[in-house]
């Protein structure tokens, strides 16, 4: 199963800094989030354009995930030359992360 059949997520950004935050489709499907999508799992994923750490903060109330990717958007809007200088694919890709 892929993480994209079970959640949904939206980007952000500041600076060179992304934020990622991820909601599953049903509440029940929240506590497999939890226990699959750590932060070193997300760093791995999208290691292709996260440079530095990533801190995953818990939402129970929310039923949702946030994830801080630092160095993450090849300097930051104003200065990038990527295509995707805001780092809105970023969250289509961490919605195609294998879950168990």
């Amino acid at each position: 199963m892929l993480l994209h059949e079970i959640a949904h997520c939206r980007a952000g950004d500041k600076g060179d800094t992304s934020t990622l935050s991820l909601f599953p489709l049903r509440d029940e499907d929240y506590p497999l989030l939890v226990r699959e999508v750590t932060a070193r799992r997300v760093r791995e994923h999208l290691a292709a354009d996260v440079r530095g750490e990533v801190l995953r903060f818990e939402l129970p109330g929310l039923r949702g995930l946030q994830f801080v990717c630092r160095a993450a958007l090849h300097g930051g809007v104003t200065t990038s030359l990527a295509l995707d200088t805001h780092g809105k694919t970023l969250g289509s890709r961490l919605l195609s992360l294998p879950l168990d």
